[in-house]
């Protein structure tokens, strides 16, 4: 475990890439007597969990696990809709004060670090251009995002050099932003390259690679025989918008219903999207120095709950 110097948190999130764990051992945490006792929610930093409907794909939250412990900021809107971070910013600060009109603790967890930042540190958010963004969404249906990030390049080499070429939806915000605004991505601030002090305390799983690929391997075929088929094929009756369109899995799928892969490709395109997307969640994370690392070795929630737990019942701890 990397540790940094003793603060007194008012909030924890749990971060990690996909497949580390994090979710279980939120669980874990608000299950227990102290997070009992504390009346501990769930709050979940997540883009795709937002969508109802895309449950197996996002692995969101069972039923079971719902009726167990209040979860929030999943199933906000349809599939069919956008969903910026400025919304998700307000839907989290209305969960912030419907639990603490219970009285209870908010316990964050997530992998999405754009929305971590953006309700840690309550980043100041530009507008929205909604003319501009249709158009830019049907250019990248038409012409793919390698020349969309090609502009973005042109109009503010910095964002541009902090985003893959493949990340269509930061490179199409981006590009809304330079083109509706009239001001490069990256002038609005503070920042995401700024780490003021918080008093969130941000602790983050770390798996050695070779084992997280494995994980992610046994969570692409568990996905598969719990039906994302079938999940996909419904969801596309109503429509996919194009935003949660770029979820892991599900563009893929749409394309095996479309004749254009086989199940067999769709699994094995989906391993390897995902691994890649853990390795930038983890790079990602890396940048931040406020994060406390624990280097999970066989199991993450008797490795890091009792820690938590700890923390959780000899130090004043509040919400966000």
């Amino acid at each position: 475990m990397t540790t940094r110097s003793a603060v007194v948190p008012q909030s924890i999130v749990i971060l990690g890439p996909t497949a580390s764990g994090k979710s279980s051992v939120a669980m874990a945490v608000a299950l227990s007597d102290v997070g009992q006792k504390l009346g501990i929610e769930l709050v979940s930093i997540d883009a795709m969990q937002v969508y109802r409907g895309m449950d197996i794909g996002t692995a969101k939250p069972s039923i079971e696990e719902q009726q167990s412990v209040r979860h929030h900021l999943i199933d906000l809107v349809e599939a069919t809709e956008s969903f910026t971070v400025a919304e998700f910013q307000l839907a989290y600060h209305s969960a912030i004060s419907d639990i603490a009109s219970r009285q209870g603790r908010a316990l964050l967890v997530g992998g999405t670090g754009l929305y971590v930042r953006a309700v840690v540190d309550e980043l100041t958010l530009p507008g929205q251009w909604p003319e501009v963004r249709a158009r830019l969404d049907n250019e990248l249906l038409e012409r793919g995002p390698e020349v969309l990030h090609a502009r973005l390049a042109q109009l503010d080499p910095v964002a541009a050099t902090k985003m893959e070429p493949n990340n269509v939806r930061r490179i199409v915000r981006a590009l809304e932003v330079c083109e509706g605004s009239g001001r490069p991505f990256s002038s609005f601030g503070p920042g995401v390259d700024t780490y003021p002090e918080s008093p969130v305390l941000q602790v983050a799983l770390r798996w050695p690679r070779e084992v997280l690929a494995q994980r992610i391997e046994d969570r692409v075929h568990i996905m598969i025989e719990r039906g994302l088929r079938d999940e996909v094929e419904r969801l596309l009756v109503a429509g996919l918008s194009l935003t949660a369109m770029q979820a892991l899995g599900y563009k893929e799928m749409v394309e095996h219903l479309n004749a254009q892969m086989s199940l067999d490709e769709v699994v094995e395109t989906v391993v390897l999207r995902t691994r890649q997307f853990a390795v930038r969640q983890e790079r990602w994370f890396r940048r931040d120095p406020r994060i406390t690392w624990f280097d999970i070795d066989k199991d993450p929630v008797s490795e890091v709950a009792p820690h938590l737990i700890d923390l959780m019942s000899s130090e004043p701890f509040g919400v966000v």
